[in-house]
């Protein structure tokens, strides 16, 4: 069902078409409810609100006409309620067990038109790959797709590699605090969207993972995002940090593995140079969210003759009740 609404719109000539529109779909502005228009001379491309683009393209005009929109639905009007999902590139992900699975995924499809496939997730993630067995409950049979995020394009295959688009930000707050002249190493860097994003940034990126998926993925991400000052290796953590010649050479290490990152700290403390951070990853009770944390870094510390000093301690998400997933960015003082 279609009605008619008033909305702004970038007046285009032809010629100039379809960069506009690209630029205006990398912007977020483009309203894709509305039909774009076009006569004899120009194209009109419906926009989400008031927008200025004569910096980049000085033919362009800003004005309002009247389009043909299709009228959106919410979860509210199909279900009656809204649904718990997650959204991954052109797929949607639902707790497989709903009972209510095939109607959750049919309304996600008729509400966020760029989805293609609802996965149904079968089990938490799981092994030593941190992956998640699935079935297809909606849309197109695939586990494949593109994400986007912060100006970054990740390849990735939701069966075989671990990722999740709840720690974007967190990911970002990291590459925020990268110099153009300090070298990161992420010990558990899957698809790479720490070091991808980190790699913008930094001087270099040394990411590692024990997954050979993973890093066959990554190396196609840093293709596609055009990243050349990243070292990949496919090894496991525990191994690399003594064999790679990576000792004491990060100024920043990531250590997204939250269920058993304390097993890796004698590698990390390897790994670091003195005055670098490490950002440690931990899922924690909520009766102790950061002390023992904290706790088994200086331990690890201490045993090595170092010291350390943290910077800054946070809750990432909620994980289970009762249950955070956490950050402790932690600067290694001496040793």
């Amino acid at each position: 069902m279609t009605v008619k609404q008033r909305l702004w719109c970038v007046q285009v000539p032809k010629q100039s078409g379809e960069p506009v529109r690209s630029l205006l779909v990398g912007m977020g502005a483009f309203e894709r409810d509305a039909a774009v228009q076009r006569d004899d001379d120009y194209l009109y491309f419906p926009v989400k609100y008031e927008i200025d683009i004569r910096d980049q393209f000085p033919d362009v005009k800003l004005l309002q006409r009247d389009f043909e929109c299709v009228e959106k639905q919410t979860f509210e009007d199909i279900l009656g309620f809204t649904p718990s999902y997650d959204m991954i590139g052109d797929i949607a992900i639902i707790d497989a067990d709903d009972p209510d699975a095939e109607m959750i995924a049919d309304a996600i499809i008729r509400v966020h038109r760029h989805i293609k496939t609802v996965l149904g997730a079968l089990s938490p993630v799981q092994g030593e790959f941190r992956v998640r067995d699935f079935r297809v409950v909606a849309g197109e049979p695939k586990t494949e797709t593109v994400h986007k995020e912060y100006g970054c394009q990740y390849e990735i295959d939701l069966a075989r590699v671990y990722f999740t688009q709840r720690l974007a930000t967190e990911r970002k707050r990291i590459a925020d605090q990268v110099g153009g002249g300090d070298v990161v190493v992420d010990m558990f860097a899957g698809a790479g969207p720490f070091s991808i994003l980190a790699a913008k940034s930094a001087r270099e990126v040394v990411a590692i993972d024990k997954n050979p998926v993973a890093t066959l993925y990554l190396e196609r991400n840093a293709r596609l995002n055009r990243i050349s000052n990243m070292r990949i290796i496919c090894s496991d953590a525990a191994d690399v940090a003594y064999n790679h010649d990576l000792a004491h050479i990060a100024d920043h290490v990531i250590m997204n593995l939250p269920h058993s990152a304390d097993e890796f700290l004698d590698e990390a403390l390897t790994i670091v140079k003195p005055g670098g951070i490490i950002h440690y990853y931990d899922i924690r009770e909520e009766d102790d969210l950061f002390d023992g944390a904290e706790a088994a870094i200086k331990d690890a510390a201490s045993a090595r003759g170092m010291t350390v000093r943290v910077l800054d301690r946070r809750i990432v998400r909620s994980y289970s009740p009762h249950q955070y997933n956490v950050v402790l960015d932690v600067e290694v003082c001496g040793g």
